[in-house]
């Protein structure tokens, strides 16, 4: 059922304050704006349950990506969801896991649906591609480009004979 009038104000009004507050980096008005606290990246199967892990999770991205911000492009009103694009840039300044600081930037399209329990805010489902952010730091190659296409020749044979080699000795 669509959001009546008063809703998609509603809902509008917090699914703006939360990105808002993201770019402003205060993470406690960003965790306010659920009733529940829950990410979900689509690209990379992470999920943050709870306070505790959607801050956990604020901490390290913006530990890696010190400048993280977001760029509303447009919103969209659905049954139970606000949908945004939006691009997020950055530059990789810290750690990242185990990929240590590049110092390049990023610009990322994104597609967030910001799911809702009438008026509650109750999970971001974020959609994008981890490709291109491992392309724009170094760490991945262009499929299309020279070094992709020779990457993929020589690797390609290769991951081939591994899995006989699995499939043979039972490994």
């Amino acid at each position: 059922m669509a959001p009546n009038p008063i809703q998609r104000r509603k809902r509008e009004a917090i699914v703006r304050e939360h990105m808002d507050s993201e770019n402003r980096h205060e993470f406690d008005a960003t965790l306010d704006t659920f009733g529940h606290p829950r990410y979900e990246l689509i690209a990379t199967g992470e999920v943050h349950d709870g306070p505790e892990e959607v801050m956990a999770y604020f901490d390290a991205t913006r530990r890696a990506f010190p400048d993280q911000r977001n760029e509303l492009l447009a919103l969209h009103h659905a049954g139970d969801a606000v949908c945004v694009e939006a691009v997020v840039r950055g530059t990789h300044d810290g750690p990242l896991g185990g990929l240590p600081p590049t110092g390049r930037a990023f610009e990322l399209p994104i597609l967030a649906l910001f799911l809702f329990d009438g008026d509650e805010l109750v999970c971001e489902r974020v959609y994008f591609d981890s490709r291109t952010v491992l392309r724009q730091l170094g760490v991945a190659r262009d499929p299309l480009s020279l070094a992709g296409r020779v990457g993929t020749i020589v690797g390609h044979p290769l991951m081939i004979g591994r899995g006989l080699i699995r499939r043979v000795t039972g490994r």
